[in-house]
């Protein structure tokens, strides 16, 4: 499709499905959207009662786009173009970017396929001051001995920011690894802890002076070091029993940090196998989830997701997934307490894969994956919804409304296409509002008649966009008259120009 084909930056309409669990019926509920990413992405970011819920406010977004390996993998096509493969992440970066909130981030998951190319687009989109990170997941944990040369067993996580000044990730949970250097042989009362040093290589300008142990020996840092503190901060923490001499009392004094001050650890950027799971394990997750008649092809360890989520979002936080897959990040944010949008591309794995593990989830079914670590027992809900068809069919240089454009469907296209709240029919023509202007949509032709009708149903201050299948002189010009500011538009004609949709 040429990119100056209208029904590419068309606003397509989320058409209403299925209801699961307990849903409001608004824009809030959590969302599974079955149709392309990007006019998933579009229609979050441009139809105002989603803009108003996620642009600028969606606090993390993963996906894990198709990698471009040349591959084909039963659930999606992993074979694009190269350059094909660039402007389709361009193209969903730009609206992922308008939806992340100040302090959110996004991670993109790659494999070596695309992973360099993709830092350089996202540095162009994101800037390169909100490079966050590159995180180094170990997918694989026996080496392939028949590999030609070398052997893979990792992907990467491409950490972005919305504004790395305003980034604040969560630490994670400690470890029984990383507390195993946790003692007290001094039975202080405040509990384990751990030896910092003392010194820093930097020069500190209060940095130079001598200490005196407590049995008279005389120390200070050796070579290019300093003291890390001031004379003055070292005797408060000598005062408050913060230092350790060693068990005789006479060696080089360090700190004690206390496990019960630390909190929690700050993620490094390597995740190994046994801290977020494996291929293996996630692909046993879907199996256990179904049967072996339905196995995903590539589905991510619900760990993985977890510590993802855990870091970069807290319980109330939105997590967008528009590459769903079999559904595990939204699994997962559903089972930490996280509202979710997600989207998948085939209908197919959508109702074999995302929509049944999801249903299971809120049933409480699914007793796998985090369930356990997480105390989850099943609630909450969602609601299906599907991208519509396009409005738009192209005949040559022509551009004509589809068939099923009538009526309902008719005035919320417009509504979409002209950035306007639809409110529905149940006014008459009067369908949408933005501010003080509102939407008129007629499913046949605009005369003078009509015209005179809309305009006797504004309110003072008022003016309105009037829109029809047809649009007679007479009416364009008595609404040019009357009504300052108000204008006549005819669809599908003045809802596009120059092969773009109309905002």
């Amino acid at each position: 499709m040429s990119r100056q084909d209208p029904r590419v930056t068309e606003v397509r309409l989320l058409q209403k499905a299925e209801k699961t669990g307990e849903v409001t019926g608004t824009a809030s509920d959590n969302l599974l959207i079955q149709g392309d990413s990007y006019d998933v992405l579009q229609a979050l970011t441009r139809t105002p009662e989603y803009s108003k819920e996620y642009r600028g406010k969606v606090k993390l977004v993963y996906i894990d786009p198709p990698f471009n390996t040349g591959q084909a993998f039963e659930h999606y096509d992993d074979s694009l173009e190269h350059s094909v493969w660039l402007t389709m992440m361009r193209d969903r970066m730009l609206l992922i970017r308008e939806l992340l909130a100040p302090d959110g981030s996004v991670w993109v998951h790659l494999d070596d396929a695309e992973m360099a190319y993709c830092r350089v687009l996202m540095d162009e989109i994101f800037g390169r001051g909100n490079f966050v990170g590159t995180v180094v997941w170990q997918k694989i944990h026996a080496r392939n001995n028949s590999a030609q040369h070398l052997s893979a067993v990792h992907d990467y996580l491409l950490v972005y920011a919305r504004s790395k000044s305003d980034l604040v990730l969560n630490r994670i949970d400690r470890t029984e690894l990383s507390d195993q250097e946790f003692w007290n042989p001094d039975n202080d009362p405040r509990g384990p802890w751990r030896r910092s040093d003392l010194t820093a290589s930097h020069s500190y300008e209060d940095g130079r002076y001598e200490v005196v142990g407590p049995h008279g020996e005389v120390f200070s840092p050796r070579g290019n070091r300093w003291w890390s503190c001031s004379q003055a901060t070292f005797e408060a923490l000598r005062q408050d029993d913060r230092l350790w001499w060693g068990k005789t009392g006479r060696t080089f004094p360090f700190r004690k940090r206390f496990q019960s001050e630390l909190g929690g650890l700050v993620p490094t950027t390597f995740w190994t196998h046994d801290e977020v799971g494996d291929n293996r394990q996630a692909k046993g997750e879907v199996t256990r989830l179904f049967d072996r008649s339905r196995i995903f092809s590539t589905p991510k360890p619900e760990a993985l997701l977890k510590r993802v989520i855990e870091i970069a979002s807290d319980p109330g936080d939105v997590v967008v997934d528009v590459f769903a897959g079999s559904g595990t990040t939204a699994a997962v944010a559903h089972k930490m307490g996280r509202r979710w949008v997600t989207a998948e591309l085939l209908a197919e794995t959508a109702d074999t894969f995302t929509r049944p593990r999801l249903e299971k989830v809120v049933a409480g079914d699914d007793p796998g994956g985090i369930s356990k670590a997480v105390g989850w027992a099943g609630g909450g809900g969602f609601r299906s919804l599907q991208v519509a068809q396009s409005a738009f069919e192209i005949a040559g240089s022509r551009v004509f409304l589809a068939e099923w454009v009538r009526g309902q469907d008719l005035a919320a296209v417009v509504a979409a296409q002209l950035g306007f709240t639809f409110d529905g029919m149940d006014d008459g023509p009067l369908c949408g509002s933005r501010g003080r202007a509102r939407l008129a949509v007629v499913d046949g032709v605009v005369d003078e008649v009509v015209a005179r009708g809309v305009l006797g149903r504004l309110d003072e201050g008022e003016r309105v966009v009037l829109v029809g299948k047809g649009v007679t002189p007479e009416a364009e010009s008595l609404v040019a008259e009357l009504s300052r500011g108000s204008r006549v538009l005819k669809a599908p004609r003045d809802l596009v120009r120059r092969g773009r949709a109309v905002r």
